[in-house]
C-alpha cells in the first residue's frame, strides 16, 4: 500500500480494501463462471486490523456457492507488515460478495456448480446459503414494508 491510499489517520482507506476485494472476487467469478461476472451485491465486509503504508496485501478469495447464474464468493485480506518480521501474516479484512455471470449481452447465463471437496468448502457453502436465505429474506420485508406503506395512503 501506498501513500496515495491512505486517509487522515495514516491507514489505508477502507475504499481501496473494498475495490481491491472486488476486484479479486471478480476474478475469482470470472474464473469460476468462465466469462464475464458482475457484482450483484456485497453481504458483508469487516476490517479487523488497519492496514498501513508500506503493508503488503495479499487476496484470496473462493467461489463458494452457485445458483443457476449467481455464486457466492469469499475474499480474505492478510497483510505483511514492512516493519515487523513474523511468521504469519495478518488477516486484515473478510468479505462475503454475490456475482451474476452475464452473457455479452449482459444476461444472466448458467454457471457451473461448485462441487465441494473438503470440510471446509463443505461448511463455506453451507453459510453462503445462510447469507443467502438472509438476503433474499430481507429483501422480502423490505418489499413487504413499502407495499403497506404505499396501501396505507
Amino acid at each position: 500500500m501506498t501513500a496515495v491510499d491512505v486517509n487522515l489517520y495514516g491507514t489505508v482507506h477502507g475504499g481501496v480494501l473494498m475495490k481491491f476485494v472486488d476486484d479479486v472476487a471478480g476474478a475469482a467469478a470470472a474464473r469460476h463462471s468462465g466469462g464475464t461476472a458482475v457484482t450483484a451485491a456485497i453481504d458483508e465486509i469487516l476490517f479487523l486490523e488497519p492496514v498501513r503504508v508500506g503493508d503488503l496485501v495479499h487476496a484470496y478469495a473462493q467461489v463458494n456457492w452457485t445458483g443457476t447464474s449467481s455464486m457466492e464468493v469469499g475474499v480474505k485480506l492478510v497483510a505483511e507488515r514492512w516493519d515487523v518480521v513474523s511468521p504469519e501474516p495478518l488477516t486484515v479484512a473478510t468479505a462475503y460478495l454475490v456475482f451474476v455471470a452475464v452473457d455479452v449481452a449482459g444476461h444472466p447465463r448458467n454457471v457451473p456448480p461448485v462441487l465441494p471437496e473438503h470440510m471446509d468448502d463443505e461448511r463455506r457453502f453451507r453459510e453462503a446459503l445462510i447469507r443467502r436465505e438472509h438476503r433474499l429474506s430481507r429483501r422480502t420485508a423490505i418489499q413487504r414494508a413499502r407495499q403497506e406503506q404505499v396501501n396505507e395512503r
